[in-house]
């Protein structure tokens, strides 16, 4: 399987997964331009995606979705409580190629299996999303104030798994945001910092390998990937873990695109 970060951060989020059969957009919260470069730079055109994934109606998850619908005449799949809350916000398109999912039902997109699992976050119905073919697991956990027990046992076999790292704490509550924001963000529905996402990893390994770690979503008012990355690998090496050894440990970017991945068995 490929994978991809188009673009992660507060301003705007896309993620490209991709099999032998099957090409998938989970989010477009940027400009349909942008994700049509971003393709493009990695060797794919947005005309042959198989159907794009929204996670929530937050706009920094859905911005660029109507233009490429109505562009590409593109499948969506979404949870009916985000598309109420999303349907509003990119304009007119063919409602025939809306697609409900469930927060608990496995589906499938081609050859591509698609784990739907719920998380904590300030929207109508938020998701994450684990993407399975041939005995590869890709997975994406992003917006989510904690990490609960139940998504833990989720991820923690994944081959490769990008993982929220929002905020340092100290920056965020110095920082120049409103309080009633500095509250959200540090809130159970909030979004995910450094040191929680380093302490989540160290409990996926007390039972599972998560093989490649990403790091996304990082705000770009409380935290910088020099200082996501140093706090993360700080904490897994004071529990016994070593990058590079144990897991590969990588960045996604707020303001380009990653690394092209391609995952076997």
């Amino acid at each position: 399987m490929k994978y991809c970060s188009l673009t992660s951060g507060s301003s705007g989020n896309s993620q490209f997964i991709a099999s032998k059969e099957a090409r998938i957009l989970l989010d477009a919260g940027v400009t349909g331009k942008y994700i049509k470069e971003s393709m493009e730079a990695i060797g794919e055109k947005p005309e042959n995606l198989d159907g794009i994934l929204v996670t929530h109606e937050h706009s920094d998850h859905i911005k660029g979705v109507g233009v490429l619908m109505r562009r590409y005449d593109l499948p969506l799949y979404v949870h009916e409580d985000t598309w109420k809350g999303m349907h509003a916000q990119i304009g007119k398109i063919n409602l025939e190629k809306v697609n409900f999912i469930g927060g608990d039902n496995p589906f499938e997109i081609k050859d591509i299996s698609i784990h739907p699992f719920h998380v904590d976050h300030d929207a109508a119905n938020p998701l994450g999303f684990s993407f399975k073919n041939e005995g590869v697991t890709i997975s994406v956990a992003t917006d989510l104030g904690h990490m609960p027990e139940s998504i833990v046992r989720v991820l923690e076999n994944s081959d490769l798994l990008m993982l929220e790292a929002n905020h340092d704490v100290e920056m965020l509550k110095v920082g120049r945001y409103p309080w009633f924001l500095k509250q959200r963000i540090l809130g159970d529905s909030g979004h995910l910092s450094n040191e929680s996402a380093g302490n989540a990893l160290v409990k996926m390994f007390e039972r599972g390998s998560p093989g490649c770690v990403l790091l996304g979503h990082l705000s770009h008012e409380n935290n910088f990937p020099e200082l996501a990355l140093e706090t993360v690998r700080g904490i897994l090496e004071e529990n016994g873990l070593r990058d590079g050894r144990d897991l590969d440990l990588d960045m996604t970017y707020r303001n380009r695109v990653g690394r092209l991945y391609n995952i076997t068995k």
